[in-house]
């Protein structure tokens, strides 16, 4: 679902691993859809866009919403943007010749710097709400697919880092903190 000027809202800091609650818990469900959430949703697409993203939750800045924006390309290099409001993340059986999964490398605004490979389904598809409450579907694969389920872990207070073994957890932490360490663990 496309929303019209939808980077026209303001762009809101990125909470880090550990710096907030709310990016450690699942999110609330969204039950008003009024002009709060709109401007919600253009703020995200702008902080994504400032941040130079391809996926963003709502408690990445900040805000306890089962909401999240894509703006990634899938596997065929076609952009997928939109936004789903409580969304419902189905894995996909893949078509024809595809990957059931896919290892690729994984990064997180929220772990701003080190990346990781991971293992994802290569189609997904997300079911849930536009901005007015009318049903609304994404289905992707590749990165794109990797971002849906990316952005809906995000929802479920899982950050890709929490998916890896502890020692190389703690070592991408530590590399995102930087010298100064920074990025609390």
């Amino acid at each position: 679902m496309r929303l019209p000027g939808r980077y026209d809202g303001v762009a809101r800091p990125i909470v880090t691993y550990g710096s907030n609650p709310v990016l450690h818990r699942p999110c609330a469900p969204v039950t008003e859809f009024d002009r709060e959430l709109r401007h919600l949703l253009l703020d995200m697409f702008a902080s994504m866009s400032a941040a130079d993203g391809v996926g963003l939750a709502a408690n990445q800045i900040g805000v306890d919403a089962r909401v999240f924006v894509i703006d990634c390309p899938d596997a065929d290099g076609e952009d997928v943007v939109g936004y789903v409001v409580n969304p419902v993340l189905t894995v996909l059986d893949p078509v024809g010749d595809e990957p059931a999964v896919e290892l690729t490398e994984e990064g997180c605004l929220s772990v701003p710097g080190p990346y990781a490979e991971l293992e994802r389904a290569f189609r997904a598809r997300v079911d849930g709400v536009d901005v007015h409450g009318q049903p609304t579907a994404i289905e992707a694969t590749g990165m794109a697919a990797r971002c849906l389920q990316h952005e809906v872990d995000h929802l479920e207070g899982t950050v890709y880092v929490d998916r890896l073994p502890a020692e190389l957890r703690e070592r991408l932490l530590a590399e995102a903190a930087g010298p100064e360490g920074d990025l609390p663990a």
